[in-house]
């Protein structure tokens, strides 16, 4: 997936292969944790919630496990993220030197919330079996707040890239002066920002909901199990329609901000209205080979008009077009797994209105265990548009890549070290998950499983409802 970047980009500096790739593989680790971090604290905060209001036994076991996975991807999460952090110094030297006064306000302020998610998750995790059951709920609140925030930080600085503002250059080439306020609030993050945090909760909703209803295929149909899916997937499935909305508005943004991209998203190779939808597809020597041309549709969708007049290629200079290629394709991936994911949604919702019982369609819980390696795909794609998207720039029309990347050299040998480093917290992250998992398992066979009265083995909820006093 990051090869074929440098390819199509005829790089011949072996640094900045190195680190362009190296800053891809990070990325794309961190943006899932990342996720993770926005989207389990909300879900344990709603799991509580549910045990705590309804007397919901199943609900509050489910919060404290979801917790503890919380507590895990966030540790993994926070060295994966400082990695990142030192790779913008080491590897873009140029980048920050140059404008790490506007660039860096952003990191700073997520480093507030950062700090402040692990005070608040140490507290969550300390205060199950301690604090009062009111007490305990708020005090996940500021972990879903802390989490909301770093993410709209990293995002907002993300969309200064794309649309640089709020600064002004002094006569050395660095920043001189800053507004802080139009550094952070830049264009793009008015629609970088609500299009990220609404795929955190996909891919969080989506991938623990396909964790339970690999569960129920396999014929574990209790309160616990079935609360586990529905839990999730209502949030995540009720997003995805959002998310399109959101996505149109970012791409028409885009359409206006960032031609060169927009060209590359659908293909565009000669400037003219009536531009055509292409799905699938690659450019070959400037011309688009396979796929299939839904006509005018570009134009309608970019302007609401089908003599809307879209850029092409031939009005960009060569050496300011990103790599189209892999641009379309990713593109295409976005679009076509959340469409996906809406249909799924839907589907859902017409077998809860005919049978009130979704986990009697084994073909539905399939594709919804599918749904969260989908989501992960697109959460992926749409990144790819994003960065590879903005090439060659690493500010937009600012500052090229190529002029960022350090002249230290060895960055061949970072990015086997990175590799090697995040290969093994990925396996680390994924080991204990797994016994965590299989802890719970033998605690729930222990206990003689999981009745639909408790959701959960006797003994394992805190501040849950008590047995009932038998009958004399």
């Amino acid at each position: 997936m990051i090869l074929p970047t440098f390819v199509l980009l005829g790089v011949t500096s072996a640094d900045l292969v190195a680190a362009r790739s190296q800053m891809a593989f990070t990325l794309g680790f961190h943006i899932i944790l990342a996720c993770l971090g926005v989207g389990l604290p909300t879900f344990v905060l709603i799991a509580n919630w549910i045990g705590i209001r309804r007397g919901d036994a199943a609900a509050l076991l489910l919060a404290r496990r979801w917790s503890s996975v919380m507590a895990v991807t966030f540790a993994v999460g926070a060295v994966t993220g400082t990695v990142l952090s030192f790779e913008l110094g080491l590897l873009w030297p140029v980048l920050m030197g140059r404008f790490g006064g506007a660039f860096g306000i952003p990191f700073a302020i997520e480093a507030i919330f950062f700090f402040l998610e692990a005070i608040f998750i140490a507290i969550y995790i300390y205060g199950w079996d301690r604090l009062s059951p009111r007490t305990h709920l708020l005090s996940a609140v500021p972990v879903v707040l802390a989490g909301l925030g770093g993410t709209f930080s990293v995002v907002a600085a993300n969309g200064w890239m794309n649309q640089p503002a709020g600064y002004v250059l002094g006569p050395d080439g660095r920043v001189a002066s800053v507004v802080a306020w139009d550094v952070i609030f830049n264009p793009a993050t008015f629609y970088e920002v609500p299009h990220m945090l609404l795929a955190a909760y996909m891919v969080t909703g989506f991938l623990l909901a396909s964790v339970y209803a690999v569960g129920l295929l396999r014929g574990h149909t209790d309160r616990y199990v079935r609360l586990g899916f529905l839990i999730p997937f209502v949030v995540a499935a009720g997003l995805a329609p959002v998310q399109v909305v959101v996505g149109d508005i970012a791409a028409r943004a885009v359409f206006e901000d960032q031609p060169a991209k927009f060209a590359a998203m659908e293909l565009i190779t000669t400037t003219g209205p009536g531009q055509p939808v292409t799905i699938g597809g690659v450019l070959i020597d400037g011309k688009v080979v396979g796929g299939m041309q839904l006509p005018a549709l570009g134009s309608i969708l970019a302007g609401f008009n089908p003599d809307t007049v879209i850029t092409g290629f031939d009005q960009i200079p060569v050496d300011q077009r990103p790599p189209a290629t892999i641009v379309h394709l990713a593109w295409d991936a976005m679009v076509g797994i959340g469409t996906a994911l809406v249909l799924l949604g839907l589907w859902a919702f017409i077998l809860w209105r005919r049978t009130r019982d979704y986990a009697t369609s084994r073909w539905f819980l399939r594709a919804a265990a599918l749904a969260g390696i989908g989501a992960i795909v697109a959460l992926e794609s749409g990144w790819i548009v994003t960065e590879v998207g903005r090439q060659p720039w690493v500010v937009y029309l600012v500052l090229r890549t190529s002029d960022a990347v350090t002249q230290a050299g060895g960055v061949q040998l970072t990015f086997l070290s990175v590799v090697v480093l995040y290969s093994g917290l990925g396996l680390a992250c994924l080991l204990t998950l797994r016994t965590l998992a299989r802890r719970w398992a033998r605690a729930d066979d222990a206990a003689g499983g999981r009745d639909l009265r408790s959701g959960g083995p006797r003994g394992a909820i805190p501040y849950g409802p008590p047995d009932a006093e038998p009958d004399e």
